[in-house]
């Protein structure tokens, strides 16, 4: 697990190389109601901090976040959490974009392509916003992000690649002098800064977990998240 949490049964008899850096003894009972919220600190959470992190979110940008996935709900969440005033959710399944705007989502666009960019810059009064978040990884989700990027901007990737190569010249990033960041998160580095925010309820990102399983419902659970019908599976033995 990613700077993960086990509870004392689980570690018994478990050797973690790097312990001592790696692992975060969670202060709550096994029986917590926290423990989603904990486990979602320890990767996507994490994650979706990263990317607005890496974008410079603060109170004075508005932003674009592309995916409604755990990452994009939790960049959109944690967008919130650095002062965004304008978040702009990208995507098209109601019951995720709902839990966006829980999370702090000032406007939804479900639409793709030149008509969701569009839809954006109108959004923004034709500007685009200051800081995009891609956490997709797929060509169409980067071609969005320099579309609906205003000049200066910066898009924070944390959707991991499915491509090698990617638009970078005078007419999509050189020309606006755009910034592209972003890349794998260090989730452990953001733990301290944000777990108390979990523990004391400010920030309920456990709420991406709708569904759980045991272990033997594992391959399930992928299958679930891959054909859309859950959108974050939690395990528990």
């Amino acid at each position: 697990m990613h700077g993960g949490f086990f509870s004392a049964a689980q570690a018994e008899g478990l050797r973690v190389p790097l312990a001592d850096g790696t692992l975060v003894k969670a202060p709550v009972g096994e029986d917590s109601e926290l423990l989603p919220a904990l486990l979602a600190l320890s990767d996507v959470l994490g994650t979706g901090y990263h990317a607005a992190v890496k974008g410079g979110v603060n109170e004075r940008t508005a932003v674009t976040v592309i995916g409604d996935g755990a990452v994009g709900l939790l960049a959109v969440l944690s967008a919130k959490r650095l002062g965004a005033q304008q978040i702009i959710l990208m995507g098209r399944h109601k019951a995720r974009t709902d839990l966006g705007r829980a999370f702090g989502a000032t406007d939804v666009v479900a639409e793709r392509g030149e008509e969701g960019i569009a839809q954006v810059r109108e959004l923004t009064g034709g500007h685009g916003t200051h800081v995009v978040i891609e956490a997709v990884g797929h060509m169409p989700a980067y071609e969005q992000a320099y579309g609906v990027v205003r000049p200066g901007g910066v898009i924070s990737r944390v959707g991991v690649p499915q491509y090698e190569e990617a638009p970078i010249g005078f007419g999509s990033l050189f020309g606006g002098n755009i910034t592209l960041t972003g890349g794998p998160a260090p989730a452990r580095a953001y733990i301290e800064e944000l777990l108390p925010d979990v523990l004391d309820g400010r920030i309920q990102p456990g709420e991406v977990f709708d569904r759980t399983v045991d272990l033997d419902g594992v391959p399930d659970g992928y299958r679930a998240m891959d054909d859309r019908e859950a959108l974050k599976v939690l395990v528990h033995p």
